[in-house]
């Protein structure tokens, strides 16, 4: 990949896993305008890989991220700015939705604000047991309305509110227990851990998980009953492919499948 690498660094630890290093450690990973756009190249740019099933995200130095660059905002301070601020994060968060691969966030110290916000927005989250989470904005006077929105779609409202209205920091085993996470293991086991689960989803289907991913997410939008017809459509496309007729006949031949991702 020929992509500049200031504030981030793509690294592929095994095939079909690529990881993103947020690289900002003296800041705690602040997501800075310029960090967001490289962000955002780096992940469309990894989604137009086929040899790519599985992205990691995580944070150098002492946390994941604090969010977004507090004197960046106060800084660029016209209403043209923080809209380009705030429109480019959000596209980030929509992007990493929109992409085929599956993509983990690795967390450990602190995310907060909008570094919470990408934790929500990942398809799948894990934790050092001494991680915290928050949504502090409402503490300087500006509730996190844009981190709200992928939080509200992965912890119940109640919770949700809890985090937006009180600023307060959350436990890694309180993440977990309310569905921001996944789970939450001890440090010196967190890389492992979120590696061996890398390896077991980078062992599917291409096909199968971009296809399951998108239909995810869409029927998430969808009255029960739409949601249905929808996903019936998705199971009766999906019964064309090879890799289907593939993982079928190999289930039942008892041998590892072989799949071509078509």
């Amino acid at each position: 990949m020929d992509l500049p690498h200031t504030f981030t660094r793509t690294e592929f630890p095994e095939p079909g896993i690529a990881r993103i290093l947020l690289a900002r450690p003296r800041v705690y990973n602040a997501l800075s305008l310029d960090l967001l756009a490289e962000l955002t190249q780096i992940i469309t740019a990894l989604g137009a890989q086929t040899s790519v099933k599985v992205i990691i995200i995580e944070g150098e130095g002492k946390g994941f991220s604090a969010g977004h660059d507090l004197k960046e905002i106060l800084h660029e301070h016209s209403t043209e700015d923080h809209e380009r601020l705030f429109t480019l994060c959000s596209d980030l968060m929509l992007k990493m939705a929109d992409i085929p691969q599956v993509i983990i966030t690795k967390v450990h110290g602190i995310a907060t604000a909008a570094g919470c916000q990408i934790v929500a927005a990942a398809d799948l989250a894990y934790a050092s047991d001494d991680a915290r989470f928050g949504t502090p904005g409402v503490n300087i006077g500006l509730f996190c309305s844009t981190p709200m929105v992928p939080l509200t779609r992965v912890v119940s409202p109640r919770h949700a509110m809890e985090m937006l209205l009180t600023g307060e920091l959350i436990s890694a085993e309180k993440a977990a227990r309310i569905g921001l996470i996944n789970g939450a293991v001890p440090e010196a086991s967190l890389g492992e851990h979120v590696m061996k689960t890398a390896r077991l989803i980078a062992s599917k289907s291409r096909l199968a998980l971009g296809t399951g991913k998108a239909a995810f997410y869409r029927q998430l939008n969808l009255s029960t009953r739409d949601a249905y017809v929808y996903c019936t459509g998705i199971m009766v496309e999906s019964l064309k492919t090879h890799d289907a007729r593939e993982g079928i006949g190999a289930f039942l031949e008892k041998r590892t499948p072989s799949w071509l991702d078509r």
